[in-house]
């Protein structure tokens, strides 16, 4: 027997775009995560020269992030659950403007560890208020449409964290950049709170279905993990997300401008089309997979043309500029299609515990990206390279072709993993309680 889909509320909401007014605030949280996330990929140089630090240690400051946003996910996904977005995603902005006020000063690299692993505390919330702000004022039907917009606009920052942050940087320094993302931080956490909702503030408005008593946190953490399901999921998407981390978000910089010879600014555009791709891919896919009711279908192809893609993005020999730009966008625009695994776990899962759902996909996110950034620096060390005169190492094609072998495998991986994925057929499964 199929699960029943959710019904729409059956009165209209008395100010119906208050909705997707809250939706673009939440949705401008995941664009300054995302500014914060890759900026990183636009200072390995300069942090490498000022502070005398190897890949490694690059890769590991970088990391710190991603350390704090696994170990944040689920703890954060129950503390939305219990408490509400508003109050807990508040928070969660103040820890990233703190974080960036950080690492602004920074004189050393514990204090920049510190400070983003301050900024992966507080960045926790950002998709998982998101996708409960989605469940808490939108019906089910458009739940995958508005996962592909979350990320279509938010991506933005990563966007905005690659090229136009670098001509920032160029112009006033990472330090005082940071300082004024901090600003903003402070700024936009005010206003967050003074204007987001959790729900409808009446039942009639009311799109999730009704459970029974209050939601206990240990029933909701033992219901998503008990899901073979959710785990399958998880890995899948954690393994498809890496290599865009890594790639587009801190080795793709340093990389092209070793294959091509061009200038950071250079680099960083080309690495931003990865985004881009994936902004635009993102909604298409949500929509398209609404459209046909399947899920499955397009996650294998996306996955499949993403693996071939950077395969050919990483080992192909140089090839005219414009192309090479072409084959990025569509990186991004192919993988794009593992964000369907974040409608696929809502589906399985009751709506009123999306976040605890959620954060159990993004712990494995942020995992992979956490171990994969300072593995690929690791295995940059361990090749040879000639020092530069500031004793800033230097890594050739060939270093970075051995280096990068991670990422195409984890997409195969992917691949493979799909066959253990069940189809939902684009249905919401509700019940009563867990």
């Amino acid at each position: 027997m199929k699960p029943p889909k959710i019904q729409k509320a059956i009165t209209p909401h008395p100010k119906p775009v208050y909705g997707w007014v809250i939706f673009i605030i939440s949705v401008l949280f995941v664009f300054y995560k995302y500014i914060l996330e890759v900026s990183p990929s636009i200072m390995t140089k300069q942090l490498m020269s000022e502070f005398k630090l190897d890949a490694a240690v690059v890769g590991h400051v970088a990391a710190s992030y991603y350390y704090a946003y696994t170990i944040m996910q689920i703890p954060g996904g129950l503390l939305i659950d219990t408490f509400g977005p508003r109050k807990t995603t508040t928070v969660g902005l103040l820890c990233c403007a703190l974080g960036a006020l950080l690492f602004g000063y920074s004189q050393n690299v514990f204090l920049m560890a510190s400070s983003r692993f301050l900024i992966g505390i507080g960045a926790t919330f950002a998709i998982l208020n998101i996708f409960k702000i989605n469940s808490n004022w939108f019906p089910a039907h458009k739940f995958a449409l508005l996962a592909g917009l979350t990320l279509t606009l938010g991506i933005l920052g990563a966007v905005f964290g690659q090229a136009p942050l670098s001509h920032l940087i160029n112009f006033i320094g990472w330090r005082q950049s940071f300082i004024d993302l901090a600003i903003f931080g402070f700024i936009f956490s005010a206003i967050f709170f003074l204007v987001v909702r959790d729900k409808p503030r009446h039942p009639a408005y009311d799109v999730t279905p009704p459970t029974q008593g209050k939601v206990k946190l240990s029933v909701a953490l033992l219901h998503t993990i008990k899901r073979g399901q959710t785990w399958v999921l998880s890995i899948y998407s954690g393994l498809s997300f890496a290599p865009v981390l890594s790639f587009a978000g801190l080795w793709g910089v340093a990389f092209i401008e070793a294959k091509y010879h061009v200038d950071r600014t250079t680099a960083s555009f080309l690495t931003s089309l990865v985004f881009i791709g994936f902004a635009v891919g993102a909604p298409l896919f949500g929509w398209y997979s609404s459209f046909i009711g399947k899920r499955k279908p397009v996650m294998f192809w996306g996955t499949l043309i993403a693996f071939i893609l950077l395969t050919l993005a990483i080992y192909l020999p140089p090839i005219p500029f414009f192309l090479y730009a072409i084959l990025q966008f569509f990186i991004g625009f192919s993988i794009s299609a593992f964000l369907l695994s974040f409608s696929v776990i809502h589906e399985i899962n009751v709506p009123l515990m999306t976040a605890t759902a959620i954060a159990i996909m993004n712990t494995l996110n942020a995992l992979f990206g956490a171990i994969t950034d300072p593995l690929i620096g690791w295995f940059l060390d361990l090749t040879k390279h000639t020092p530069l005169q500031d004793g800033t190492p230097t890594f050739s094609l060939n270093d970075y072709h051995l280096s990068f072998a991670i990422m195409p495998l984890y997409l195969l991986i992917c691949v493979i993993l799909l066959k253990f994925i069940k189809e939902t057929n684009c249905i919401q499964t509700v019940q009563d309680k867990p």
